[in-house]
């Protein structure tokens, strides 16, 4: 199995079971999906990673506030915008984050891969936000 896979699996049992109720493990997904995400995987896996990384990064929505948005845009059938996918998808990855040791330090560094692979979406920023301005997720 891929060593990122692993870094990931272990990184999620790490986060489903934090006691935090902002609920990070969502960022943690939506950060792997971002790193992750190309022409072989369902649309909707890449728009939802970078959607909630927007929700995260630009709007500071906990993970339960990022689950609701992608609860609410999946009530709604279309399709999903397409995406330039950046050569390099962050300086940070989940081994990277697995190699802090647990407790706020993993945590922070959590937020720091997010942001990460957010800054190296950056050509598709505008296209997350007016994704999400119609449908009153956020205000533009």
């Amino acid at each position: 199995m891929d060593s990122e896979q692993v870094a990931y699996d272990e990184l999620c049992c790490y986060t489903l079971g934090h006691p935090d109720p902002a609920f990070i493990h969502q960022h943690v997904v939506d950060a792997f999906a971002g790193q992750q995400g190309d022409e072989h995987k369902k649309p909707i896996t890449l728009t939802f990673g970078l959607v909630g990384l927007y929700l995260k990064i630009e709007k500071h929505f906990s993970g339960k506030q990022v689950q609701r948005a992608h609860m609410d845009l999946a009530r709604q059938k279309r399709a999903w915008p397409s995406f330039t996918l950046p050569p390099q998808r962050g300086s940070i990855t989940a081994t990277d984050v697995m190699n802090v040791p647990a407790g706020p330090d993993r945590d922070k560094n959590i937020d720091a891969w997010c942001a990460a692979v957010w800054e190296a979406f950056k050509d598709n920023h505008k296209t997350v936000a007016e994704l999400l301005a119609p449908q009153g997720i956020v205000k533009p």
